[in-house]
């Protein structure tokens, strides 16, 4: 219910139940106990276009959203971190994508805790540079059959093997078959979903680094880049296996701040608007 539904139902103004709604999501949501919290996840979600971002910090056992700062910078986590360190709470494991600054902002203010690097994003920076290399290869191939057959694979690489239909499978296969850079990138990316999927840390690692050697002997600049990308982030990487937790929890979180972003159509009051998602991880709150 809205609550121009509510307005209209009780005879009384917008601006009236808005002011009682907000007076009651201060009371009980403005600021979420920190006791107990020991896993967390960091992750930004756009409020404007044009780059204009908020970030949300997630306690990953309960599903709350423990802090919401504007921009996605160092600065806009500095107070959870004076939360942090003025309740006594021990952060044990932080969720977060590759981002310098949240990276940043966690080993400063949070030095005991261990980074783990969400494998979802790591898969989704390699679909980046693998459809780089394919616009690279289509760009600089001569040949007009080995164009046409490499011309609209985009979404056939980008998809998981089991999920391709028995034409789009073959017309994939034929593609691969002209072109080994684009063939070797393409087989990467499906062993690079192993990494997760090995007995322990030790074999995660020596997985890791064989992967990388494949990458580097490929010859492509841009598996080189990134195969040296992992291997700067391998402890983070690794740590999946210490603590099993990524950010996905958070991004389907973000995609109901979306919705309700979208039903309200934006926000004014930046502050209710905040608010308003702290209180979201109650499905039977729905006053808007």
């Amino acid at each position: 219910m809205t609550i121009e539904d509510v307005a209209y139902n009780v005879k009384m103004s917008w601006n009236t139940i808005k002011n009682i709604e907000k007076g009651y999501l201060q009371e009980h949501y403005s600021r979420p106990s920190l006791q107990d919290v020991s896993r967390i996840a960091i992750d930004e979600f756009a409020i404007l276009k044009g780059h204009v971002y908020m970030s949300v910090v997630m306690d990953i056992d309960s599903g709350r959203a423990l802090f919401v700062g504007e921009g996605r910078s160092k600065e806009s986590l500095e107070k959870f971190w004076q939360r942090v360190k003025h309740s006594g709470v021990q952060i044990k494991a932080v969720a977060i994508d590759m981002w310098p600054a949240y990276i940043g902002s966690v080993m400063e203010n949070c030095p005991n805790a261990e980074i783990i690097f969400d494998h979802f994003h790591i898969i989704k920076m390699f679909n980046q540079k693998l459809d780089e290399i394919r616009r690279d290869i289509f760009r600089d191939e001569t040949e007009l059959n080995k164009r046409s057959l490499i011309k609209g694979t985009r979404w056939l690489l980008l998809k998981n093997q089991e999920n391709l239909t028995k034409s789009a499978s073959e017309k994939l296969k034929e593609a691969l078959a002209v072109n080994k850079p684009l063939s070797t990138a393409y087989y990467l990316k499906e062993d690079l979903k192993l990494l997760w999927m090995q007995e322990n840390i030790e074999k995660a690692l020596s997985f890791l680094e064989n992967w990388a050697k494949q990458a580097y002997e490929s010859g492509i600049f841009k598996l080189r880049e990134f195969a040296n990308t992992l291997l700067a982030h391998r402890s983070g990487i690794l740590n999946w296996y210490k603590h099993r937790i990524s950010t996905g929890k958070l991004e389907g979180f973000n995609n109901k701040i979306k919705v309700l972003k979208r039903k309200a159509y934006g926000y004014r009051d930046f502050d209710f608007f905040i608010l308003k998602i702290q209180a979201l991880h109650l499905s039977r709150y729905e006053l808007l």
